[in-house]
């Protein structure tokens, strides 16, 4: 039986698609079966950011309702061996289909793949609670802004009080130099505001939206430093110890990520 992660965050605009498409291709990378759901009914783009839109037949409400067969609505990525894709429904609302369906649908996928990688919409409503439904572990992704850390420790408190434990944190699009100059949150305070084990961080880098925008996930370019990023990610899901990647060279820095892999 495979395992099924939920890539959420509360608020929008913080990578979470970028990041459920390139834990996914990371993880296919890594030589393991893989199919990406996406959730966010009437707003999908992991199609998009996956270079797959106009191979859609079928989709998540169709295999709801009865429609066609799971397998008939999953989109193999020709440029992997084991790496699909169910997409949401562009013009359906996220109430049409409901958290047991979602669950039941998450489940058959556990008994084929590995590794299921759901992406959630953004937002605390019926979207969120059909993602997290067939959900065993959680991926808070948030950036360095006060708006969106006080949206994900609101998305944390939720994943608490569901079946979900132990959520992992992903910092995104990360600037160094702002950090440095007090302009943008610094990792250590925001591990301290949320109080999740970090499982990665990941660089501002300008080849994330150039790959978007051509239908090629980041972490297929070897020049991008966000690619390294998120193939380390991928490599402590599958239960590889490796050390966080140290943007300005500074030992000592992220204690509890530290903690939580063994490294002190």
């Amino acid at each position: 039986m495979g395992e099924a992660i939920v890539v959420t965050s509360g608020k929008g605009g913080v990578g979470k698609t970028t990041t459920s498409a390139n834990l996914g291709t990371a993880l296919a990378l890594l030589g393991r079966k893989v199919c990406m759901v996406d959730t966010d009914i009437g707003l999908r783009n992991l199609d998009v950011v996956m270079g797959l839109e106009n191979r859609i037949i079928y989709d998540l409400c169709d295999v709801a309702d009865g429609r066609c067969r799971l397998n008939q609505a999953l989109v193999k990525d020709k440029r992997f061996e084991e790496l699909y894709m169910l997409p949401a429904a562009q013009t359906k609302d996220k109430n049409a289909v409901s958290p047991e369906q979602v669950r039941d649908i998450v489940l058959e996928l556990k008994k084929e793949f590995e590794y299921v990688i759901i992406d959630c919409p953004a937002g605390i409503e019926q979207g969120f609670k059909n993602a997290i439904a067939g959900a065993d572990q959680a991926i808070v992704v948030t950036t360095p802004e006060n708006a969106a850390v006080r949206d994900a420790d609101r998305i944390i408190g939720l994943l608490e009080n569901s079946h979900i434990e132990s959520p992992k944190l992903v910092i995104n699009r990360i600037r160094q130099n702002m950090v440095k100059s007090g302009e943008m949150l610094d990792i250590d305070e925001i591990i301290q505001v949320l109080a999740i084990d970090l499982i990665g961080i990941v660089p501002d880098d300008e080849h994330v939206i150039k790959a978007a925008n051509s239908g090629e996930p980041t972490v297929m370019n070897p020049d991008s430093r966000a690619a390294i990023a998120y193939r380390n990610i991928a490599r402590r899901i599958v239960g590889d110890t490796v050390p966080l990647m140290l943007l300005d060279g500074k030992p000592g820095m992220f204690k509890r990520m530290k903690k939580f892999f063994g490294m002190g």
